[in-house]
């Protein structure tokens, strides 16, 4: 049954949205909104004043695990994770008894980059300069390891908070670096080239001119990015970062771009705590083209996913219907990147 509505009175009603990086569709249903949680409540999390702890791994001058120890840094220190998820060097090959039951080996780095020496710090709260070093490593890191003929995909992402399974608070991010390109990317990379060859424009690219002319999902932009709630949002508060000239990986910025990065995560980091007055929980990080062969049409870009949904303490499970059938959220893209906008471009906490 379809009923004759305003096109602003039909996005507050129950529809479909699709996202055309994933070619996927995900259920909004801006009514819920309005029920009654008595669900879980987690605790809300504080911004730290510990600016070194002598049993954080990650401060300057502690041991970690296996008798290394982490020098005194200054800024930024990078080194291969102590319990990494993939290793270096793997089997040749993996015999299975049925073509129904396929493994195939996986190697790489996996690799720890400190932010800052600070354990009180996150982007958020961190100076300008200081986050400009940061995407410096980012670069470097991602020119070192996308040289190596062997490896496909540089993975650069950061788990923000416990209630994204951070094992430790100190300001730090991965970096994996795998044979096989990941499932995520490899979808992206194949709705983009198609996308290319249909319309000889990255898809991106094109997204963003919609964006800027529309305005409603933008929440904050400099002179190389803009950040936006994208229209096939999942999570309540995630935002897409897109440059506004396309590159297609990390290692080919150029130097306002990587200062730009720098002032745009700070923005949308700042934000975010704000909305909530609380150290935002959130997954981020960039998907680039893959190290080997053609990417036609792949913008680079980077994802922020948060979980929060309602408050600090409230947050957004992905289970029954979005585990068995698609993604659905309850707060519409353009509310929540309204809700961004208008809270203040300062830190509420001073350091």
């Amino acid at each position: 049954m379809s009923s004759s509505l305003s096109p602003q009175a039909a996005l507050e009603s129950p529809h479909r949205r699709y996202n055309p990086l994933r070619r996927q569709w995900v259920l909004i249903s801006p009514q819920r909104t309005q029920r009654p949680w008595q669900g879980e409540v987690g605790d809300a999390t504080p911004s730290s004043v510990v600016h070194y702890d002598p049993k954080c791994y990650l401060c300057p001058g502690n041991p970690r695990a296996g008798g290394a120890r982490t020098p005194a840094y200054e800024h930024v220190y990078v080194f291969d994770n102590d319990y990494p998820a993939i290793l270096p060097t793997a089997p040749s090959s993996i015999p299975t008894d049925s073509s129904l039951l396929r493994a195939e080996p996986e190697h790489g780095h996996c690799r720890v980059l400190c932010f800052h020496p600070d354990h009180s710090l996150t982007l958020a709260r961190m100076e300008p300069a200081d986050i400009e070093r940061v995407v410096e490593a980012w670069a470097g890191q991602d020119a070192e390891l996308s040289a190596e003929p062997d490896l496909a995909y540089v993975q650069i992402f950061e788990n923000r908070g416990a209630m994204m399974g951070a094992s430790n608070p100190h300001p730090h991010c991965q970096i994996w670096a795998t044979a096989h390109i990941p499932d995520e990317p490899a979808a992206e990379a194949a709705a983009q080239a198609a996308y290319f060859a249909e319309h000889g424009t990255p898809l991106l690219a094109d997204y963003l001119a919609l964006e800027i002319k529309e305005k409603v999902r933008v929440v904050c932009e400099n002179d190389a990015f803009v950040c936006v709630v994208p229209w096939w949002a999942v999570w309540p508060f995630e935002t897409l970062i897109l440059p506004r000239e396309p590159v297609s990986t990390l290692r080919l910025f150029s130097p306002a771009q990587r200062s730009g990065l720098a002032n745009i995560l700070h923005q949308i980091t700042v934000r975010y705590d704000n909305l909530f007055q609380t150290s935002f929980p959130y997954t981020m990080g960039f998907h680039g083209a893959p190290t080997q062969g053609e990417h036609p049409g792949f913008g680079w870009h980077g994802h922020f996913y948060p979980p929060l949904l309602r408050s600090a303490t409230v947050k957004k499970f992905m289970v029954g219907f979005e585990m068995l059938g698609m993604p659905q959220r309850d707060i519409t893209a353009e509310g929540a990147a309204e809700r961004l906008r208008a809270v203040p471009a300062v830190h509420f906490a001073p350091r």
